[in-house]
């Protein structure tokens, strides 16, 4: 802790702009007598605190619904250990934000009256005490038992810091979130999602609750966020994702080109982060198709794929409507808004990675063109035919630059945990029905009353309504982040990053004989869909219709929680290592 002690002692404004001037007598002791003096400087630190390298989110590429080619991350390819690059960051960042909070805190306590008006203050208090539960939430939720302080340690007081029972600090979380939701507003017009709510203290509050499995705080925190009747959910699940600031976000850190903060070819243009690691270490191209100066590497995996039901509610495997010739087919909308259908236009070409297909339309020239996206014209087309569509533009392929808003927590995330927690309580009624079905609803466009036009979720035991609302998160969020969180909680994480990354079948002679001439492309057969909704491709391998690409490995003895960056061990030793790393 000692370095982050000493960065962070110089109170919360390091990240702030227009504090070139201060004076910092002397930085090493971090004097902060000339700040937090008035509304301008402590508002300037709370806007600190949104330095969007503070809000670490997890990654896709770390679960079972992600191809990165063949490679793995440390997650998936159970190399993870204490030099976790990923894991050292979001430990320092937390740990700068939480100190930052709480000096500001601790500083607007002491203010005298009325150098700031009652209702800013209140709102600055709230969004500290928002920020600090965020920071212990990722925290908790990802090392288990950690460091707990809510004042300004000095240097040598970090060496004698240990680690505090996540469950002591599970309930400061739930007394900062509930702090903030009694100072916040519902709402702050000038700055929309973007900035701490009511309703964001209480849907994050509800998330930790789920993640920690406290399902009665979660179900009451969703439901007090569901009561405050300001929230719904976006009609058209597709172009929400190309929308910024779309009405359904409840909390958002914003990206703009015009601010310098955007993802681009080579990743992000954000300052680097304590070990040189970038914030998005994934550049625009990684996602785009090959006809589009794409490398389409970062890929949906066919476990993905195959995940989303059919229009009638049932799993590929069991569905009379299913073809694994034209798999896109009747599929549960959000399969199409998610991953680009075979021979549509995506983002002004055509998609196609049938090997056949030489040449595909460019409705950007008007003309046919060499078709780069199948195995045929390249090798290093995408090895499962899949690519990416979810919240992906034109803006992304004009200069390779986007700048899509990091939304935080939307709104079909209160509902879900919603019933979920009402099913892990066994409170079954028709208000969980409800919440997965307006969820469901909304991806097919109509609405929740119209039953007969949307496979909707009836009345079933607890352990099949878990079943449902565990592919319902899967099919809503993918590729948003959520899903690895889900399958660490589930405790599934053993079982689906111990399967394999299976492809198209290579080389294309082995494909024209084996698949395309029997008319096997694209699926060779369908699939099963076991009780968790995880696919099985084993079969097809064994007959030598596709390619393995990369095994998954999960190490259920450690990998469930973080290791504690090895730095920290390192300079405390009262700081204790997780299990087994």
């Amino acid at each position: 802790m000692k370095k982050i002690i000493y960065i962070i002692l110089v109170t919360g404004f390091i990240f702030s702009t227009g504090c070139a001037d201060l004076d910092l007598n002397p930085l090493s002791e971090a004097s902060s007598e000339n700040w937090y003096s008035d509304e301008e400087q402590i508002e300037m630190s709370v806007k600190s605190l949104y330095y969007i390298n503070f809000w670490r989110t997890d990654q896709d590429q770390w679960t079972d619904d992600w191809m990165d080619r063949n490679t793995l991350s440390a997650i998936t390819g159970g190399t993870i250990d204490s030099e976790f690059s990923y894991g050292a960051n979001t430990w320092a960042l937390a740990y700068q934000a939480i100190a930052t909070a709480n000096i500001l805190i601790s500083k607007m306590e002491k203010l005298e009256d009325g150098i700031i008006l009652q209702e800013k203050l209140d709102r600055f208090k709230g969004e500290a005490h928002f920020v600090r539960a965020y920071q212990y939430s990722v925290l908790v939720s990802h090392y288990g038992d950690v460091v707990y302080y809510e004042n300004t340690p000095d240097i040598e007081e970090a060496y004698t810091l240990s680690r505090t029972s996540k469950n002591i600090i599970l309930q400061k979380i739930y007394e900062d979130f509930d702090r903030a939701a009694s100072l916040l507003k519902t709402s702050y017009a000038e700055s929309g999602p973007s900035r701490a709510t009511k309703g964001a203290a209480l849907a994050l509050k509800a998330r930790i609750a789920l993640y920690m499995g406290d399902y009665i705080t979660a179900r009451d925190a969703a439901q007090a966020c569901m009561d405050l009747n300001i929230y719904q959910l976006n009609p058209d699940f597709q172009n929400m994702f190309l929308t910024k600031k779309a009405g359904e976000s409840i909390f958002l850190i914003p990206r703009s080109v015009e601010l310098g903060i955007f993802l681009k070819n080579s990743g992000a243009n954000l300052v680097e982060l304590l070990s040189g690691e970038r914030l998005q270490p994934l550049s625009v191209q990684h996602y785009l198709p090959r006809n589009l100066n794409g490398f389409v590497q970062n890929i949906p995996s066919w476990d993905l794929f195959s995940a989303f039901l059919c229009t009638d509610g049932l799993p590929i495997d069991e569905s009379p409507l299913f073809n694994p010739r034209e798999p896109f087919k009747n599929r549960d909308p959000r399969c199409t808004a998610t991953i680009v259908e075979f021979g549509t236009n995506f983002l002004g070409v055509r998609y196609q990675p049938h090997p056949d297909t030489l040449q595909v339309y460019s409705y950007l020239t008007g003309k046919k063109i060499k078709n780069n996206d199948c195995l045929t014209n390249s090798e290093y087309a995408a090895y499962n035919g899949l690519c990416w569509k979810k919240g992906i533009d034109e803006t992304w392929t004009d200069d390779l630059t986007a700048d899509p808003d990091k939304v935080i927590i939307r709104y079909a995330d209160v509902l879900l945990m919603y019933a979920e927690a009402k099913i892990e309580l066994g409170e079954l009624d028709e208000s969980v029905l409800n919440a997965i079905n307006t969820v469901r609803a909304r991806a097919y466009k109509v609405n929740v009353s119209q039953t007969s036009l949307y496979p909707a979720v009836t009345m079933k035991s607890q352990n099949e309504l878990r079943k449902t609302l565990r592919i319902e998160r899967r099919m809503e969020f993918a590729n948003e982040g959520l899903r690895y969180m889900d399958i660490i909680r589930w405790r599934l994480a053993e079982k689906v990053l111990n399967k394999n990354n299976y492809g198209i079948l290579y080389p294309i002679s082995d494909l024209r004989n084996k698949v395309i001439s029997k008319g096997l492309w694209f699926f060779p057969m369908t699939p099963e869909i076991d009780e968790d909704g995880v696919a099985n491709f084993d079969s097809m391998y064994e007959q030598g219709l596709i390619r393995l690409i990369t095994s998954r490995k999960f190490d259920a003895s450690r990998q469930y929680l973080w290791p504690i960056p090895s730095k920290e061990i390192k300079i405390n030793s009262n700081l204790i290592q997780n299990p087994n790393y």
